[in-house]
């Protein structure tokens, strides 16, 4: 349905049932600076033609983003996307199921997500993995809940290296939960801090979370961190926004983590201009039953053939709302089935090879980017497909502008999120960038080899 009418009576019947006096009341918690104070600058009503018109006149102006070369990543990525997966997805079957409440109605669904459980298994080097999350962010923030369970604890040291989205949705989380973030700075590597991971940590800490590769592109040092947050008795927490790097580095699980999560968009699911996309989530099996979400699992019926179940399904839509470990509710098992077929039409040996391109690529445009004058690379670690640029120049927004006028779209200004960084640019290089993108990027920002 796409328009809901709610008469007077209706809002107050509702605002009645949860004790609330007005919808001002309701959303008390929005700060004010954020509301606005005047009415909506709205055009005079349209009849339903005429509004079907006027939006597609809008949407006429739109030039086609496919068309510009993108060097934009920061959590979401621009991989190239197999016909095929589109062809296996969008089989009736599959996009018109919602979410399998009825296991003898859904076996192929109920397979599609036990194939993904495993895959991300295979990937993260955990021993279980449940049926998608949301999205990366709050993949995140349900494992910081999921430590807080398992150990009873009441402080995560939180990097700044971490996405700030992410760490702004773990916030948002715990605000009313009495958990504590504690941020910890990046060297000049532009790896989190360990001394001041250690510097953090006490017999309160539940959880130490690294990104690897971090916001800034960095690989982290998962097998340090991992003995610093055991060493406390708490739990490490890696969460991946790029998961095309596990072609190459190794496993989360292989270097002591306790739980691993992320973002799932750069298998199968496009951009989309942000979403839906899949969070992943996998931890060690001993802490199976304080997971999010829900479990599919594989068993044999009497006659010994092969059937698949939810295995756990610990949502408040299946058991009292106090013993639920989430309120994850939609199904993103579209998203995560598109994962599956991506990553199987890889294979390990593709998926290493993607991995491969990618960091090659990377590596040329760090290169001919730092022999440019006006610019420098402020991060000396070793990155994936990311990396920072130092603008000496001209401010960040310039170049931005600059290089759009030219038909490329450029980084992430990283002032919006580290002050310290406003005179730096996030840019992101996967295997849709041609070489010849990547010279037409140095020619248009403006430096001289």
């Amino acid at each position: 349905m796409q328009y809901i009418p709610n008469t007077e009576a209706d809002c107050r019947a509702m605002l009645d049932a949860i004790g609330v006096r007005s919808s001002e009341e309701l959303f008390a918690d929005i700060p004010s600076k954020l509301k606005l104070k005047r009415g909506l600058n709205l055009a005079p009503p349209l009849s339903e033609t005429g509004l079907r018109r006027h939006m597609k006149e809008l949407a006429g102006r739109n030039a086609d983003v496919e068309q510009y070369p993108s060097f934009l990543g920061a959590g979401a990525y621009n991989h190239f996307i197999p016909a095929a997966v589109s062809h296996l997805v969008f089989r009736s079957e599959f996009y018109t199921a919602y979410t399998p409440y009825q296991p003898e109605l859904s076996q192929g669904t109920l397979q599609a997500i036990y194939e993904y459980q495993t895959l991300i298994c295979q990937l993260t080097g955990m021993e279980v993995a449940n049926a998608s999350m949301y999205d990366g962010s709050s993949a995140l923030a349900e494992a910081v809940l999921m430590a807080h369970r398992i150990n009873g604890r009441r402080e995560v040291v939180l990097p700044m290296a971490v996405h700030p989205e992410y760490r702004m949705v773990c916030r948002t989380y715990a605000s009313k939960l009495g958990l504590h973030m504690h941020e910890v700075p990046y060297t000049d590597e532009g790896t989190t801090d360990l001394k001041q991971v250690k510097a953090a940590l006490s017999d309160r800490t539940s959880a130490v979370v690294v990104q690897s590769p971090n916001f800034f592109g960095v690989l982290e040092s998962l097998d340090e961190l991992a003995e610093a947050a055991h060493s406390a008795g708490a739990l490490l927490i890696v969460v991946v926004a790029e998961p095309v790097s596990f072609g190459i580095v190794r496993s989360p699980g292989e270097c002591g983590a306790d739980i691993v999560v992320g973002e799932g968009q750069a298998f199968g699911n496009h951009l989309n201009f942000g979403g839906p996309y899949l969070g992943f989530f996998a931890s060690k099996q001993a802490y199976v039953r304080s997971m999010p979400g829900r479990l599919v699992g594989r068993t044999e019926d009497k006659s010994g053939r092969p059937g698949y179940v939810l295995t756990l399904s610990t949502r408040e839509q299946h058991i009292r709302r106090e013993k639920a470990t989430s309120n994850i509710c939609t199904n993103e098992g579209l998203c995560a089935l598109a994962a599956t077929v991506h990553l199987s039409l890889l294979g390990r040996a593709g998926l290493r090879e993607l991995a491969l391109l990618n960091l090659r690529k990377t590596a040329y445009a760090k290169g001919a980017i730092s022999a440019l004058r006006g610019y420098e690379l402020p991060f000396a670690g070793h990155t994936f497909n990311e990396f920072v640029v130092r603008v000496k120049r001209r401010a960040p927004a310039q170049v931005n502008r600059a290089l759009f006028a030219k038909g490329i779209i450029g980084g992430v200004e990283l002032g919006r999120f580290y002050p310290e960084l406003s005179d730096c640019l996030l840019l992101c290089v996967t295997e849709q960038n041609s070489r010849e993108e990547i010279d037409a990027l140095c020619k248009a920002m403006g430096g001289k080899r």
